[in-house]
C-alpha cells in the first residue's frame, strides 16, 4: 500500500470532495478515483460514499481507517521530516586518515578553522601511508581519507580539494639557489634525497624527469616529508617538495626553495572514501569545509 494513496483518502474525508482533493495532490480525479479503489479492493469494502452533487463522505468502514491511519500518518511524515533535515547544531566524532605532506602543513589551518564553527565534533586525524588508507576507506574503518594524486579504484568515490605547488628545494649557498626559476634539466646528475618508490609523489616526479631527460642521483628514499627536509639541510641533496611544507624553513633560512620549470608543477589533493557509503552530517561538514577551503 502507498502512503501517498492513504494521504489522498484521509484528504477526500476532510475536503469532502474527490475533485479538490485532486488538487490538493496535483493530479486528476481520475486518478483519486483509481487510488480509493484500489483501497476498497484492498480491504473489500466500500470506503467512500459516491453521490451526485453531494459531498464525499465515509462509510462506517471508512470512517474507521480514517480515525486508524490519520495518527499513523502525521507520525510518518514526522519521521521523515526528521531524517531529511539537518541538524541545527553538527556533533558527533569523524575519522580521518592523511598522508604526512598533506596533513602537517596543509590540513591543519583548514581543521582549526573548522573545529572553531564546530566545537561539538571531534576530529580524529591519523597519519598513514597512501596504500594503508586506501585499505582503510575501501574497509570502512575511516569516514575518509585524503591523498595526493589519487589512483582510480572501482570501490572508492574521490572528491577534489586542491592542488599543492612543488618546488625545487635546496640547501643554503647552493649553485642552482642563484636562480630564481629552475628547469628540470638543470637536475640531471645531482645529489637528490627522493621519497620511497612505491609512494605516489616518487613515481609522478620521476615520470615529470623522465619527460625532460634529466636524471637525477637518489642518494636517499624516505618515507616522511620532515626527514627529506632535515637531510637537504644537511646538505645531502637537493629535493623537490610541497612548498607549502617549507614555509618555515625558509623564513628559518635553513633551506631555499625556487619555481620548476616547466611549471608550475603541481600535484592533486583529493578525498576518498569508500563507495555507497553515507557520510554522518559531521564528517560530511568536515569534508564540505576542507573542499571550500582547500582550493
Amino acid at each position: 500500500m502507498h502512503i501517498e494513496t492513504l494521504l489522498t483518502f484521509c484528504d477526500v474525508v476532510e475536503l469532502g470532495s474527490l475533485s479538490r482533493a485532486a488538487q490538493q495532490h496535483r493530479v486528476t480525479q481520475s486518478a483519486v478515483s483509481q487510488q480509493l479503489r484500489a483501497l476498497e479492493q484492498r480491504y473489500g469494502r466500500q470506503l467512500i460514499e459516491r453521490a451526485p452533487r453531494t459531498a464525499a463522505r465515509p462509510t462506517a468502514a471508512g470512517q474507521l481507517l480514517y480515525e486508524g491511519v490519520k495518527p499513523l500518518l502525521a507520525s510518518l511524515l514526522e519521521l521523515e521530516r526528521k531524517v531529511r533535515d539537518r541538524p541545527a547544531t553538527i556533533e558527533g566524532k569523524v575519522r580521518v586518515a592523511t598522508v604526512y605532506s598533506v596533513g602537517l602543513h596543509t590540513l591543519p589551518p583548514a581543521l582549526k578553522r573548522f573545529l572553531t564553527r564546530h566545537p561539538d565534533v571531534s576530529v580524529r586525524l591519523e597519519y598513514r601511508r597512501t596504500d594503508q588508507i586506501y585499505e582503510a576507506c575501501s574497509s570502512g574503518e575511516l569516514d575518509f581519507g585524503i591523498v595526493a594524486l589519487p589512483a582510480r579504484r572501482a570501490r572508492l568515490l574521490v572528491t577534489p580539494l586542491g592542488e599543492d605547488e612543488m618546488v625545487l628545494v635546496l640547501p643554503p649557498g647552493h649553485p642552482l639557489a642563484r636562480q630564481r626559476r629552475v628547469h628540470l634539466r638543470a637536475l640531471h646528475g645531482l645529489p637528490f634525497v627522493a621519497f620511497d618508490r612505491d609512494i605516489p609523489t616518487r613515481r609522478w616526479l620521476d615520470k615529470a624527469l623522465r619527460q625532460q631527460r634529466a636524471s637525477v642521483n637518489p642518494v636517499m628514499e624516505l618515507d616522511n616529508i620532515e626527514t627529506i627536509k632535515r637531510s637537504v639541510e644537511a646538505g645531502l641533496g637537493i629535493s623537490i617538495l610541497p612548498g607549502q611544507a617549507c614555509q618555515n624553513e625558509v623564513r628559518a633560512r635553513t633551506l631555499v626553495t625556487r619555481p620548476l620549470e616547466p611549471g608550475p608543477l603541481r600535484r592533486a589533493i583529493v578525498a576518498i572514501r569508500r563507495r555507497g557509503r553515507e557520510l554522518s552530517p559531521a564528517a560530511q561538514a568536515l569534508l564540505d569545509s576542507f573542499a571550500a577551503d582547500l582550493r
